[in-house]
């Protein structure tokens, strides 16, 4: 019998731009990947330090609400939001940190 002889043809074929083609798109479409993966991670990131500051707030609000009966409360909030002094109390006012408009409001409330 006879043996066929297959001869392999050497050079560039269809198969091998194909290939190449597909590697091209791989390499592609995981460096893509990689960016969005980042980006995600950074997005994360930032929200747990945004949740963070939320959850911080929340606890300190809600103690200030369990405070909000007593008496110190009370008298911090007369003091700060409405201006308030106790009897026979000074309050001394140093007027070079002051902007000219406070002293018009100091004035109003005598």
């Amino acid at each position: 019998m006879a043996k066929k002889k297959v001869v392999k043809k050497k050079g560039f074929r269809i198969i091998h731009f194909v290939l190449i083609l597909l590697m091209v798109y791989v390499a592609v479409v995981l460096n893509n990947q990689r960016l969005l993966l980042n980006e995600l991670q950074r997005k994360k990131a930032i929200a747990e330090r945004e949740i963070s500051q939320l959850e911080n707030e929340i606890n300190r609000l809600n103690s200030e609400i369990e405070k909000s009966g007593t008496l110190e409360f009370i008298e911090k909030v007369a003091r700060d939001e409405l201006g308030m002094v106790k009897p026979r109390e000074i309050i001394y006012i140093d007027k070079s940190n002051l902007s000219p408009n406070i002293f018009q409001e100091l004035k109003g409330d005598n």
